[in-house]
């Protein structure tokens, strides 16, 4: 190994995951790491599910871009004419009744690289890429979860909650991303507290404002008794077409780890038009390319049917309460990584490896003058394998 080479220190006090030193070689700027680095920083991601490489505020899109790609060779080159859709934000994304349709905006000279957070940004303020006024919502458990928190409780508690576990992707036609990364580019002062109440127990989980969560999906396995480790091991997931505008009229439970079953999703009929065989049918349980180690990863807001290799099918209700018994354990405020952001955070996740949730409420530039506005950069890229599981 030469002698400038990369560092990973493991975090402490967390379930998992690790922050990165650079070396000096690269200025600062993680695409420019030579091929021994980038794959010590590959396997950390991969074994640590979790990376933060801070002070990276002014990471271009292009470079973000560059960094991203390069965790997964079969990603396909761009495509010149359509709109995004390879890389997973197309028109699933934007669809008007998709849920994803107010989750920010692309950036204009590298739109794999989505722009995401809270108020709004003029256009030569120091960030903004586009060059133009943006206006950017931050996602609230208000307007997705069929019983939302009171304004009581959200105002004078100062309780907030896990809006959506998820794995980033579009989960039709595309294939899962590998790796996510996500930069902080403005983040308010992590000076307030929330705190997420477990309404099913009564524990809690204290976390900063605007904290991003993740849970390990290898843990969320290793949690399960023998026999569930047998169904998740056997079983096969198959996800709704266009999942993001399918659920949209339903509302998700408590947890955020599905979605309330009452018959309110769109009929396949009025979902944009779709093909059977785009339609994404993936195991329960991914492998973990470096460590080796089983995963459960599942998308449990997005789901449709679970198929066992006994030959059993599971209806959407089912389902859904068939993975919310095998989810829910992995979530207990000791095993959730609640990330706090700091100005210049480049945080990586194992986007095959972990699942992840966004937390708390801002009101952006509010009455008493308080700047909660927040601006981030997030780049996946669907891949051109699907996730396996090796036995």
């Amino acid at each position: 190994m030469h002698k400038d080479s990369i560092v990973v220190n493991k975090l402490k006090d967390t379930p998992f995951g690790a922050s990165i030193q650079l070396p000096s070689y690269c200025n600062n700027d993680p695409a420019y790491l030579n091929d021994e680095d980038f794959q010590t920083l590959k396997e950390a991601v991969e074994t640590n599910l979790v990376v933060i490489i801070p002070d990276q505020a002014k990471l271009l899109p292009k470079s973000q871009y560059i960094l991203t790609k390069r965790f997964d060779p079969s990603i396909p080159e761009p495509k010149e004419t359509n709109g995004g859709a390879n890389y997973g934000h197309g028109k699933e994304f934007r669809h008007d009744k998709s849920v994803l349709k107010k989750d920010g905006c692309s950036v204009k000279t590298q739109p794999q690289v989505q722009i995401l957070g809270q108020g709004k940004f003029e256009a030569d303020e120091e960030g903004n890429e586009n060059g133009e006024a943006i206006n950017l919502t931050h996602p609230s458990h208000t307007t997705f979860h069929h019983t939302p928190l009171t304004e009581k409780q959200i105002k004078d508690n100062k309780q907030t909650r896990f809006y959506r576990w998820h794995i980033d992707s579009a989960l039709y036609e595309l294939s899962p991303p590998m790796v996510t990364t996500l930069l902080g580019i403005k983040v308010p002062p992590t000076t307030q507290y929330q705190t997420i109440k477990y309404e099913d127990d009564g524990s809690e989980l204290k976390l900063t404002q605007g904290a991003t969560c993740f849970i390990s999906g290898a843990q969320a396995f290793q949690g399960l008794s023998e026999e569930d480790k047998q169904f998740a091991l056997n079983t096969t997931v198959e996800y709704a077409p266009h999942p993001y505008i399918f659920i949209s009229p339903a509302g998700a439970t408590w947890d955020g780890l599905t979605m309330v079953s009452e018959g309110k999703e769109m009929d396949f009929n009025d979902l944009p038009d779709w093909e059977e065989s785009k339609v994404k049918k993936l195991p329960m349980v991914w492998t973990n390319p470096t460590t080796k180690e089983h995963h459960l990863q599942v998308h449990g807001c997005c789901l449709y049917k679970l198929h066992t290799k006994g030959g059993k099918t599971l209806d959407l209700k089912e389902s859904r309460e068939k993975v919310h018994q095998l989810m829910r354990p992995a979530i207990s405020p000791e095993k959730v990584l609640a990330h706090s952001w700091k100005q210049g955070d480049l945080v990586l996740f194992f986007n095959r490896g972990v699942w992840h949730s966004v937390t708390g409420e801002f009101k952006g530039l509010g009455n008493d003058g308080q700047d909660e506005r927040r601006l981030m950069h997030q780049c996946n890229i669907a891949s051109g394998v699907d996730p396996v599981t090796v036995f």
